[in-house]
């Protein structure tokens, strides 16, 4: 079994003992309380890390009113707090600040264990909960980048992408193939990995609404939902013929280009003229030829509508932020 320690462990482990520790050399009373709110706020990402602060503070805020209030007219008693939080969880989520519920709890039982109000207890209270959160938002501004691996995810794409022309093209040419076809499962997981990696990259970023990656892997999943119907086209054909040939040769040149660098307009252009070659040969002489060459005029427009897919994608923005060379 592989074992793995991330960044979000290390900075979870490292913002816990540095909370833990301000707020002991502090003196304040239930110091380990703060580690507890920064193992808590530290998420994912920053703007989650963020919404989870709020939420945390917020909660614990309310809490310490909400606790002078019902503990010092009714009484300090377990069945108190029980009626509390009748009304203390409806009010927290009226504020949307759900995720601070179980935190708030926390100082909610540390006002009752101290059996008394006081000034002093409420300041001891805020300074655990401000150390707690603000530790935990501190340690989550460093975020790696996500730029190596989004390129690596892009990579793999487009290799398997190529891997699956590849095969395409030696079947139109001999009728034959050995192909697992283990490429296509695993191109389905990696764009489904890929795009949530992307987003998340998003969300650790204030001012980005959008990740170029992101599109891009859209883009890609948008062709490969092209390429599983095609498959089965390919498949089907049960004799070769020279324009299945034609459509081979195309599709060998079509592989050696899969980047992100928008040449689909060129294939357009060669598509179409092959269409017109292929109009100007000779009809089918057999119900079998006839077949074939429908399920190959059929294969001529999917891949038309791949290409069109690509010519959409804007690659100039993505050329200057990522410098990306043709193959």
């Amino acid at each position: 079994m592989k074992y793995r320690i991330g960044y979000r462990t290390i900075k979870t482990a490292l913002g816990t003992a540095i909370s833990i520790l301000l707020a002991q050399q502090l003196g304040l009373h239930n110091f380990a309380s703060a580690g507890i709110l920064t193992i808590l706020c530290i998420k994912v990402t920053k703007r989650k890390s963020i919404r989870a602060s709020w939420d945390r503070f917020l909660a614990c805020t309310l809490a310490m009113p909400f606790s002078s209030l019902f503990f010092e007219l009714i009484g300090y008693h377990p069945i108190v707090i029980g009626i509390m939080l009748l009304f203390f969880i409806p009010t927290v989520v009226m504020f949307k600040a759900n995720d601070g519920i179980v935190t708030s709890s926390v100082i909610i039982l540390h006002i009752y264990m101290a059996n008394k109000l006081s000034l002093a207890l409420y300041l001891n209270e805020l300074g655990v909960i401000i150390i707690g959160i603000g530790v935990a938002l501190l340690i989550n501004l460093y975020m790696p980048s996500a730029d190596d691996k989004l390129k690596h995810y892009q990579m793999r794409i487009e290799e398997n992408f190529k891997v699956i022309f590849y095969e395409m093209v030696s079947y139109l040419r001999t009728g034959e193939s050995t192909w697992s076809g283990k490429e296509i499962t695993e191109t389905a997981n990696l764009l489904e990995e890929a795009k949530l990696f992307a987003f998340r990259d998003v969300e650790n970023h204030f001012l980005r609404e959008e990740n170029d990656y992101f599109h891009y892997f859209k883009m890609r999943e948008k062709q490969f939902e092209i390429i599983e119907r095609v498959l089965p086209i390919v498949t089907s054909l049960t004799v070769t013929l020279p324009q299945g040939k034609m459509i081979a040769e195309f599709l060998q040149e079509l592989s050696q280009h899969i980047q992100p660098v928008n040449t689909a307009h060129i294939y357009l252009e060669k598509l179409k003229e092959m269409k017109k070659e292929f109009e100007e040969m000779d009809l089918p002489k057999t119900r079998e030829e006839f077949e074939v060459r429908a399920s190959l005029l059929q294969l001529v427009k999917e891949m038309n509508e791949y290409l069109i897919i690509k010519s959409t994608f804007n690659t100039t923005r993505w050329n200057k932020l990522r410098k990306v060379e043709a193959n």
